[in-house]
């Protein structure tokens, strides 16, 4: 037998005595606790010590609410647009396509459009239709001389004989029935009453259209009359702003100048209009004469000083030209330079009673919105007063939120019941 060699022996015997005493250690060492008795436990530890939670990620911002987009420039241009239709009577005819496709915002109704009821009810209806939107229909019923819808609605008296031989009241219910009349035909907009102030001839210029030269019973008159149609539910228009009756010239066929100073129109030719504006006149018509104390040389349809003015009485409707294809305005401005001239100025629609310029000046606002002759606020503006005026939505118009007045019923008038004729 070999025997294992010293060296390998005492290692052997070292490595027993290792075990043996780790071991004991292991059975009779003390604890931590015991060495440091103040020390605390692990656990002790864990449970004095704070959690910290970890904060949620942020939450991701809402996505942006989209901005409104406006409808197309294009569409917003001929918005302001009022257009006649001349020799139309079907709605099929290529001109009321025409128009209605190209997105005017009104059409204009005259004695060439109306044969009988049924027919111009067809024609209203087939318009509107095929627009397949909010579209006005206008006509100019002021009873009197100035009647497209006489041979349907009848004849009427002139205002200078209603406000003759017929108290407010009475002139209201008549123009209630006129109302009536020309919405059955499909028409919700009436270019009437006249505010201006004439005592003259019964033929002049403006004539037995006026009520009276008194400012008061003008005023009286003319607000009845609005009064009428509203409750009819036709939108009444106020004319012919800052006032026709001190001009003997008719802006038909050229130039008409009035040299009153501002203070003089207030106190008379200005006091019917601001008792409608004060009344919530909706819509308000100015007129082509050129008024010396606010822009001298340019008509009031295309005079910012007039719009300023205008609004500056506290008017917030729409502001619509008398037509632009009258000589005081057309002998100097072709169509498309009258539309671009007249929203620049300050009108919201702009009236033309021959629809074959529509496409012209629709293309030549649209022209000068590029060219930044006029401003795009302004034409948007315009825009949304005319489509909330047709009962559209404005914002999906222009992103522009309006709020036409409303004619506050009942109208107040004063005690002046009747006006010799003169």
């Amino acid at each position: 037998m070999r025997r294992p060699t010293p060296g390998r022996a005492a290692t052997a015997a070292a490595l027993v005595t290792a075990v043996v005493t780790t071991a004991a250690l292991a059975g009779c060492a003390p604890t931590v606790g015991e060495v440091f008795p103040q020390a605390p436990s692990a656990v002790e530890k864990l449970a004095a010590t704070p959690l910290t939670v970890a904060a949620p990620p942020p939450t991701p911002p809402a996505p942006a609410e989209p901005e409104c987009v406006p409808a197309p420039l294009e569409r917003r241009a001929a918005a302001v647009l009022v257009v006649g239709l001349p020799g139309v009577v079907r709605p099929g005819d290529a001109l009321a396509q025409q128009v209605v496709d190209l997105g005017v915002g009104g059409v204009f109704l005259s004695e060439s459009n109306i044969r009988s009821t049924t027919q111009v009810q067809t024609l209203t209806t087939g318009l509107r239709e095929r627009a397949g939107r909010p579209l006005l229909v206008s006509t100019d019923e002021e009873s009197g001389r100035v009647s497209t819808t006489r041979e349907l609605t009848g004849p009427g008296p002139s205002p200078r004989r209603m406000a003759a031989t017929e108290t407010p009241p009475e002139v209201r219910s008549r123009a209630a029935g006129i109302g009536a009349q020309l919405r059955e035909l499909g028409v919700d907009l009436d270019l009437a009453p006249l505010l201006d102030l004439d005592g003259g001839a019964a033929g002049g210029v403006v004539g037995d259209r006026s009520f009276s030269a008194d400012p008061a019973i003008a005023g009286d008159y003319g607000l009845a009359f609005s009064a009428g149609l509203a409750d009819a539910g036709v939108t009444p228009t106020v004319k012919h702003f800052p006032g026709h009756g001190r001009s003997t010239a008719d802006t038909h066929a050229g130039a008409a100048v009035v040299d009153a100073s501002v203070d003089e129109l207030a106190a008379t030719d200005l006091a019917p209009f601001q008792r409608a504006i004060d009344a919530g006149a909706p819509v308000v018509m100015l007129n082509h004469v050129q008024y010396e104390a606010l822009d001298a040389g340019l008509p009031a349809s295309l005079s910012p000083a007039a719009y300023d003015l205008l609004r500056e009485m506290g008017f917030e409707g729409v502001a619509i030209t008398d037509s632009v294809g009258m000589g005081a305005v057309n002998m100097r401005w072709d169509f498309p330079d009258a539309a671009v001239a007249a929203v620049a100025a300050g009108a919201d629609a702009v009236l033309t009673t021959d629809g074959n310029q529509a496409l012209r000046m629709r293309d030549a606002l649209v022209a000068a919105v590029a060219s930044g002759a006029l401003p795009e606020d302004r034409l948007s503006e315009a825009a949304a007063r005319v489509t909330a005026l047709a009962g559209g939505d404005p914002v999906a118009m222009s992103c522009v939120d309006v709020v036409l007045p409303v004619l506050e019923l009942p109208v107040p008038v004063s005690d002046a019941t009747t006006d010799p004729v003169g």
